[in-house]
């Protein structure tokens, strides 16, 4: 890891980041600028998941350039989830916030998912309008549905990587491969509070999707079944006297 200081900070923004060189500059232009009134320090931390397309070198000038950006780099890819475990496993800020860094996430967001978590441990972002093709839609819209079904859930876009956490509650979290797609579910297992926000969705500019049908319908559906096996033997009990 690199970049940065040891101080504690407020917030803390976690993006994963594999082969986004060219949406790199605007995502950090475009974070600076929502947060530049934030009143209890912040950091941008890029957790580079072995990134091929020369990522690694913008990150370590946006590093060199803002204190507030600190890098961790992977030495190969090694997915998602990984990232995002890295990423909350290094963060120092009270509140953790994870976005794309693919630009359609949109930062004017976080504020209102600030707001939010005041009253409650995890905001989760829902996207009104999806600025993707009718494929990746329809498929996402039944994927959330049979998730729901078989999880026994009500959230309505696990794919939204927009979302706030207070720190403490993912120091709870084990994460496995696949599973950032559950974070809200893992965190209600845990007792924690999770509520949804309405948040925007852009047009990706740069650059290609790292999703598609092929590559997440077996895999997600797997992990599935595996989230549906950890709700039903999860231990649950009250101790009545300790003696």
């Amino acid at each position: 890891m690199s970049g940065g200081t040891t101080r504690s900070v407020g917030l803390s923004l976690v993006i994963p980041v594999y082969n986004e060189r060219d949406n790199l500059p605007v995502l950090h232009r475009e974070i600076t600028d929502v947060l530049k009134s934030f009143g209890n320090g912040y950091e941008i931390l890029f957790v580079d998941d072995g990134s091929t397309d020369g990522s690694d070198t913008v990150l370590r000038g946006l590093r060199d350039a803002d204190p507030r950006v600190r890098v961790v780099t992977f030495a190969r890819n090694a997915g998602q989830s990984a990232a995002m475990d890295a990423g909350f496993r290094s963060a120092r800020g009270d509140v953790v916030v994870t976005l794309d860094a693919d630009l359609q996430n949109d930062p004017t967001d976080i504020p209102r998912l600030l707001e939010a978590l005041k009253g409650t441990d995890a905001v989760v972002g829902v996207r009104r309008t999806r600025e993707d093709n009718l494929v990746r839609r329809v498929s996402s819209r039944v994927a959330n549905y049979v998730r729901n079904r078989l999880s026994d859930e009500r959230i309505t876009d696990t794919g939204c990587s927009l979302k706030a956490f207070r720190r403490a509650a993912l120091q709870r979290l084990v994460l496995y491969d696949g599973l950032h797609r559950f974070l809200p579910t893992l965190l209600k297992m845990e007792g924690f509070r999770v509520m949804e926000v309405p948040v925007g969705h852009r047009p990706r500019r740069h650059g290609e999707s790292k999703y598609g049908i092929g590559n997440r319908l077996l895999p997600s559906f797997m992990d599935l079944l595996a989230v549906r096996w950890m709700k039903r033997r999860k231990l649950r009990y009250e101790v009545k006297d300790d003696v």
